[in-house]
């Protein structure tokens, strides 16, 4: 019976392993635009595809950038409260000449200045207490615009706007990782406090490439950078295709202070020194801020996600 019977597969030529052919014999070539004529779908697909590309050889960097982020956002912070250190003097000088402190309350200012900052960064960085750092931060930069009468100065007040927004962006941030901790027990109010700094934060943190737009002189060049700047701040304000245009942001942010703000080319003792590494280290922390909103993504309050709903 068993010399009868053959269990052994058909000899080649009458066997397919498809024989409907619903298979595909061709490797996928990624996206394909619904209609190959139309130039608008031709960029969605070419845009798509190299998202997923960036995605995949990013992976590595993704794990380390909240950390970069938190770390180049208190960078004005420890900056500045090395330079007091390092100027007592002339910051006790200005104090009292300039802004007419008293004695003492000068250097008490100063003291609580450093410390605040000091600490507050350190919270920041190792991730411990950061909703208290956040406050003490933001107190610094509000007490220091009134401090140093420097709050109706529109170049500061639109950096420091930039800055708060950075801020927003670690208690955002803290908030993200607190939720990831505690998943299985969220809440609704914690969930809505999150869309609102997220996205007080991102426009916040636009007011910088703002006050780059309104000040200096005029060229093609200016013009053409701010045209394609001031497009991707408003696509990060509004949250559509948030996370590339602030990684745009960061790229050009970053060029940008490295060539503008190049403090180490000019002379200790030139005064200019100081302000271009003020600019510098707030630059990079509004960079930090923009690094951030990468990693998170725009929140709830945004085009994109509205995209996903519908």
């Amino acid at each position: 019976m068993s010399a009868r019977i053959n269990i052994a597969r058909p000899a080649s030529g009458g066997y397919t392993p498809d024989p409907h052919g619903f298979g595909n014999s061709r490797p996928s070539a990624g996206y394909r635009a619904a209609n190959p004529d139309d130039p608008v779908e031709k960029i969605r697909t070419f845009a798509r595809t190299v998202e997923d590309y960036v995605d995949i050889y990013s992976q590595p960097l993704k794990p380390h950038l909240p950390a970069i982020g938190r770390f180049l956002i208190v960078g004005t912070f420890l900056e500045d409260s090395w330079r007091i250190v390092t100027q007592w003097g002339d910051q006790l000088w200005y104090l009292q000449r300039h802004r007419h402190f008293p004695w003492g309350i000068s250097h008490f200012f100063l003291i609580i200045n450093v410390i605040t900052m000091l600490v507050g960064s350190g919270a920041v960085i190792s991730k411990k207490y950061s909703e208290y750092a956040v406050g003490g931060l933001l107190g610094v930069v509000i007490v220091q615009a009134f401090g140093y009468g420097l709050i109706f100065d529109l170049n500061f007040f639109l950096r420091n706007l930039s800055v708060i927004g950075g801020l927003l962006m670690v208690f955002t941030d803290s908030m993200y990782t607190r939720k990831k901790i505690f998943a299985g027990l969220p809440t609704l109010s914690e969930n809505d406090r999150k869309k609102y700094f997220l996205l007080a934060g991102r426009i916040l943190l636009i007011f910088l490439f703002i006050g780059f737009i309104l000040r200096g002189q005029w060229s093609i060049s200016r013009v053409f950078v701010s045209i394609i700047g001031l497009a991707a701040c408003i696509m990060v304000a509004v949250g559509f295709k948030a996370k590339w245009s602030a990684g745009f942001l960061v790229i050009m942010l970053s060029i940008f202070n490295v060539f503008i703000n190049n403090f180490w080319s000019i002379h200790s003792a030139h005064p200019q020194r100081d302000f271009l590494k003020y600019d510098f280290f707030q630059t990079l922390s509004i960079v930090g801020g923009l690094i951030l909103l990468v990693n998170m993504g725009p929140g709830g309050l945004s085009v994109d996600e509205k995209k996903k709903t519908y």
